[in-house]
């Protein structure tokens, strides 16, 4: 007897949120590739309890041209007959007649809840549904279990034991647009204007944001401020303003409250602001424009591996329902049940007025943003040395955005540190040149959202003089320190200034190298201040790109940044809905050509209208992005065209992305830390800042031989490279998915391609 094949249902619940169309993608074409039948249910817990036309077969095409879009296709609702028994066994009865027993549910953690207790509760409503007469035994015995795996779809990021939840960094994104918007009206006006976020009793979306949009304050629900929050916003404010500040905004969290329990808002805020400083002050309300708009490059990316892996869960024999999430970016699946308890546990806490419990539960990650917010937005920093090191500040290499949000926050964190800065501009030639200016917490204050590199960047070749004239530029400026914010020509300098210490005294100083670059390439890290908005920009370029496809049946292939480092194609492919991607790690060849050529063929005679291709610029020297465009319009046949596109230096400009600010920022905060210690120790070492496995790092740049591949000039064994073969395994079947079917019940764009 032929076994049925699996049969899988994606739903999502509860409030929307920006990428679940990305997760919903990736696990009904994971589903497909790997063999399973793929249900959708329609308006969350709603269409199960329904049946009928709530339950329908998706096929691959089912699910193309959301990548892009907001919300959910599938629908989602808050349906109160699933919170009773009756209403759950009618689920159950409608699942078990279309013979689904496996389930992704997308949603916030009440419906991830909701989906547990309905795993908890089938055998003894099958039990029933048979007793009753609506099933026989047969059915129900073959279906014995129902399992569950819940993706967190939520713009608060507020479940415990996920770094990010589906929707928040697109949250965060509109939020910290419209800081960015609000910001220039204020410094028109030098008015202070008070933002509520969204958030309920998670505070991170306030916390993100004000860090990222240089906000003097923010109100959260798990610490609230002391009794007299009033008179020392009132007092900051007024040094702000003294210090050369013109613009100023504070954010407030939906759920923020005083620590009687008592709430803040928006307009308690800003009345006490018109009364301690005598001048006028606004109060905005961002509202659901929060929810709403198109999901970030991260969202995307990050939904559609946790998308995947839902499947895999599913048909890897596990019973136990699991939620999947993302920790220190890689997929992570741990016991739903478990986790929907400890976040619950956040929220009564909070309630109890258990606040530094609260603070505990979230998470180390956010008690970090929840101090160092507190440390930067002081406007009046207190040396607290005698004397004060003196620190030179430089770009070295390529361009990155958030280089000067960096700058900022080393900037305005030493200077509370005891540290005196001064700005070298033009790159490395700048310090024997005499272009050195200070920096004061002043002059850096409206850095943080600033396009480019306020210092400048440049890359400038190393010979025989470059150390010794650097040598010389150390003596005559006085400088006790180096800070390097830039890519591999600034961590490459940092090794030679270790080397060439010996006939060198001068250069025996501290050296901190900070990772900017987006072409995220740097050894001991994980992630390059830069990576994410150049990511951004390639992701909307391609969102515009196959918008331009209605109108024809083509091919394109699209070149993007990151020398021989596929981080940029890799992610750009998985968030972008590319068809193939061709990495430098991986390379390519003549068969990797005529796969490619095979899979077009297959997708236009399936009536497809678009096939994208991903090129990283250092893929290979000789299949170039020109030479793969003249091979697939050769071998076209006349039935496609083919467009290369280079997409260049747009990959570089632009204002920094919410991470890339925030993470600068902690970046910072930790080269500030380093050369703090070095400098009280009196040593001199040389280190490279990083984001490793969710911690800030400094690894001693000695280390960087065993780190880097000197050929490709990239590190060795990257994270992110694992993930490519479950990302391009559902991009494109290898095969005809079985029994492919299409439905024109979903709300689909009318191009329904990739």
């Amino acid at each position: 007897m032929t076994a049925h094949p699996p049969r899988i249902a994606v739903l999502t619940s509860g409030g929307d949120a920006p990428g679940m169309n990305a997760a919903v993608r990736a696990a009904v074409r994971a589903g497909i590739e790997r063999g399973a039948h793929v249900f959708g249910i329609l308006e969350g817990w709603q269409g199960a309890v329904d049946g009928g036309r709530g339950i329908r077969r998706l096929g691959w095409d089912d699910v193309a041209g959301i990548l892009h879009r907001g919300g959910t296709v599938l629908g989602t609702a808050r349906c109160l007959a699933f919170r009773e028994r009756a209403g759950m066994r009618q689920a159950a009865f409608h699942l078990v007649q279309h013979r689904i027993d496996r389930v992704v549910v997308i949603g916030g953690d009440g419906s991830l809840a909701g989906a547990a207790e309905l795993a908890q509760l089938w055998p003894e409503l099958l039990t029933e549904l048979v007793a009753s007469g609506d099933l026989e035994q047969e059915q129900a015995d073959a279906h014995p279990r129902l399992v569950v795996c819940g993706l967190v779809g939520s713009i608060d990021n507020d479940m415990v034991g996920t770094d990010m939840t589906i929707g928040a960094d697109s949250a965060l994104h509109r939020i910290v647009d419209a800081l960015d918007a609000i910001a220039s009206t204020a410094a028109s006006h030098r008015r202070t204007f008070v933002v509520e976020v969204m958030g309920r009793r998670c505070g991170y979306l306030a916390l993100a944001s004000a860090l990222a949009g240089a906000s003097a304050a923010a109100f959260i629900p798990e610490d609230p401020p002391a009794a007299d929050w009033g008179a020392l916003l009132g007092e900051s404010q007024r040094l702000r303003h003294e210090l050369g500040g013109r613009d100023s905004t504070v954010v407030v969290a939906e759920g923020a409250r005083e620590r009687d329990g008592r709430p803040i808002t928006v307009e308690s805020v800003r009345e006490v602001l018109e009364r301690s400083l005598g001048a006028d002050a606004r109060s905005t309300t961002l509202g659901h424009v929060q929810r709403g708009g198109t999901p970030s490059a991260y969202d995307r990316s990050m939904a559609s591996t946790m998308g995947a892996t839902a499947v895999d869960v599913l048909l890897s024999g596990e019973t136990e329902p699991q939620v999947i999430g993302v920790r220190h970016n890689r997929a992570h699946r741990s016991p739903l049940l478990p986790a929907v308890r400890r976040n619950r546990d956040v929220a009564r806490l909070v309630d109890e007025g258990r606040y530094a419990e609260a603070m505990a539960a979230r998470g180390s990650s956010f008690t970090e943003l929840d101090a160092l917010l507190r440390t930067i937005r002081s406007p009046h920093p207190t040396p607290a040395r005698a004397t004060q090191p003196r620190v030179a500040v430089l770009h070295v290499g390529g361009l990155a955005p958030g280089m000067n949000a960096a700058v900022r926050a080393a900037v305005r964190l030493g200077s509370a540190e005891g540290l005196a800065f001064v700005g070298v501009e033009g790159g490395l030639r700048g310090l024997p040149d005499g272009s050195v200016r200070p920096l004061t917490p002043a002059d850096v204050e409206s850095w943080v959202a600033d396009a480019g590199a306020a210092l400048g960047s440049r890359r400038d070749p190393f010979d025989a003089t470059t150390l010794p004239r650097l040598a010389e530029a150390v003596t005559a400026h006085g400088i006790d320190g180096l800070l390097l914010v830039g890519g591999f020509d600034a961590y490459e300098l940092a090794q030679r200034i270790r080397a060439g210490r010996a006939g060198l005294p001068s250069l025996k100083l501290p050296v901190v190298c900070v990772p900017a670059s987006i072409d995220n390439n740097l050894p001991a890290t994980e992630l390059s201040i830069g990576a994410d908005t150049a990511l951004q920009a390639i992701v909307d370029s391609i969102d515009k790109i196959k918008a331009s496809a209605t109108a024809a049946r083509r091919c394109f292939v699209v070149e993007v940044m990151g020398r021989r480092c596929g981080y940029l194609a890799l992610m750009a492919a998985i968030a972008g809905g590319a068809e193939r991607v061709h990495l430098p790690e991986d390379g390519v060849d003549l068969d990797t050509v005529r796969g490619d050529v095979e899979a077009m063929r297959r997708r236009f005679a399936a009536g497809g209208r678009l096939f994208l291709v991903v090129r990283s610029e250092g893929a290979d020297d000789d299949y170039t992005t020109p030479v793969l465009a003249n091979l697939f319009e050769a071998e076209s046949n006349g039935e496609f065209d083919v467009r290369p596109i280079v997409l260049g230096h747009v990959q570089q400009g632009g204002v920094p992305s919410p991470f890339d600010r925030v993470l600068a920022t902690r970046l910072a905060a930790r080269a500030v830390e380093s050369l703090a210690e070095a400098f009280d120790a009196q040593a001199a070492p040389a280190v490279m800042i990083g984001l490793q496995r969710g911690r800030l790092t400094a690894t001693p740049i000695e280390q960087m031989d065993d780190l880097v591949d000197w050929t490709a000039r990239r590190a060795k064994d990257p994270w992110w490279h694992g993930l490519a073969p479950s990302s391009t395994a559902w991009a494109i079947p290898h095969a005809p998915p079985p029994d492919p079917v299409s439905y024109s019940h979903l709300s689909l764009p009318p191009n329904r391609e990739l």
